[in-house]
């Protein structure tokens, strides 16, 4: 059950991450979910490397959205939704 849960968070999480940084059209659910996941973990590890830890549920929720936001800006700067929208 809590695989379940991890991959509705991760989708909303990676939804909302897409939605703040304009990439909503170019990913699909499952791009979602993988960004949701990961950039959370990603968030998760910046802000103890900084000392800041969320605080509460909806720091917790602020700190996973920012920390796929930056996946998201990583993989824009790499040039992934560039290779993506090309091969549409």
């Amino acid at each position: 059950m809590s695989v379940l849960w991890t991959l509705i968070i991760g989708g909303v999480v990676g939804w909302l991450a897409s939605i703040l940084m304009k990439t909503n059209a170019q990913m699909g659910i499952l791009a979602n979910v993988i960004v949701g996941i990961v950039g959370s973990l990603l968030g998760l590890a910046l802000a103890s490397a900084i000392h800041v830890g969320p605080l509460g549920p909806v720091g917790g929720w602020i700190v996973a959205i920012l920390g796929a936001s930056a996946l998201i800006g990583a993989l824009r700067a790499l040039g992934v939704f560039n290779r993506f929208a090309s091969a549409r």
